[in-house]
C-alpha cells in the first residue's frame, strides 16, 4: 500500500467515524452518552487535522475541548440529570460506555502511528511544509493579518451573548424572591423584633 492510499483510507475511515459520532449525539437520548459521542468526534476530528499538518489546532482541540469543555459538560449533566439512577445502574451504564469509547480511542492511535513504527509510512512523502515551517505563524497571520476584521466582528458578537446572557440572568423577576445583602448587613435587632404585652384570654373549648 502507497503512503498516499494510506493517507486516503485513514482520512475516509476517521471521517466516517467522526461523522457518525456527530450523527450520535443528536440522535441518542440520553445526554451522558451523548457527550461521550461529542468526545469521540472532537477526537477524530484532531485526527483529521494531524493528516493535514494542523498540529496546533489537533492539540488544541484535544487540550481544550475534550479535556476541559467536555469535562466540563459532563459535570453539569451529571449535576443536572433529572432521571433517578442507583449508583449500580451507573457503574453499568455510563462506565461502560466510556470504557468502549476511550478504547475507540486507543485502538485509533494505535492504527495512525502503527504504519510509522514499522517504517511502513515514509514521512518525507506525506510531509508537504519544510521543517521551520510553523501552524501558529500561519494561524497568527491568518487571524490578525489576512483575516482580522472578520475576527473582530466575532469577538463583539461574542461579547454581545455575554452581555445578554449576563442580562438576563440577573434582570428581576416579581415571581423570583430577591435578597439585598446591604440591607441584611445594616439592619437593626431592634426593627426586627417587638415585644407585646397581651392579656391573657380563655379559649372556647376550655371548660369553666
Amino acid at each position: 500500500m502507497t503512503p498516499e492510499l494510506l493517507q486516503q483510507v485513514l482520512f475516509y475511515l476517521f471521517g466516517a467515524i467522526a461523522i457518525g459520532s456527530g450523527m450520535a449525539v443528536v440522535s441518542v437520548k440520553n445526554t451522558v452518552y451523548s457527550a461521550l459521542f461529542l468526545v469521540l468526534c472532537f477526537f477524530n476530528v484532531a485526527i483529521l487535522w494531524l493528516l493535514i499538518e494542523a498540529e496546533f489546532l489537533a492539540i488544541i482541540l484535544v487540550l481544550v475541548y475534550v479535556g476541559a469543555v467536555m469535562v466540563l459538560f459532563l459535570f453539569v449533566i451529571m449535576m443536572l440529570d433529572v432521571k433517578k439512577v442507583t449508583r449500580s445502574q451507573l457503574k453499568s451504564g455510563y462506565t461502560k460506555a466510556a470504557l468502549l469509547i476511550a478504547a475507540a480511542m486507543l485502538v485509533q492511535l494505535i492504527m495512525l502511528f502503527a504504519y510509522r513504527l514499522k517504517s511502513q509510512l515514509p514521512a518525507d512523502d506525506l510531509i508537504r511544509q519544510g521543517a521551520d515551517y510553523s501552524n501558529v505563524t500561519e494561524i497568527g497571520r491568518s487571524i490578525f493579518i489576512d483575516y482580522v476584521y472578520p475576527f473582530e466582528i466575532a469577538a463583539v458578537i461574542l461579547l454581545v451573548a455575554i452581555i445578554a446572557a449576563i442580562m438576563l440572568t440577573i434582570r428581576k423577576r416579581p415571581e423570583n424572591k430577591q435578597i439585598d445583602a446591604s440591607k441584611q448587613i445594616h439592619v437593626n435587632p431592634a426593627d426586627r423584633l417587638r415585644m407585646v404585652s397581651m392579656d391573657a384570654e380563655k379559649g372556647d373549648g376550655e371548660e369553666s
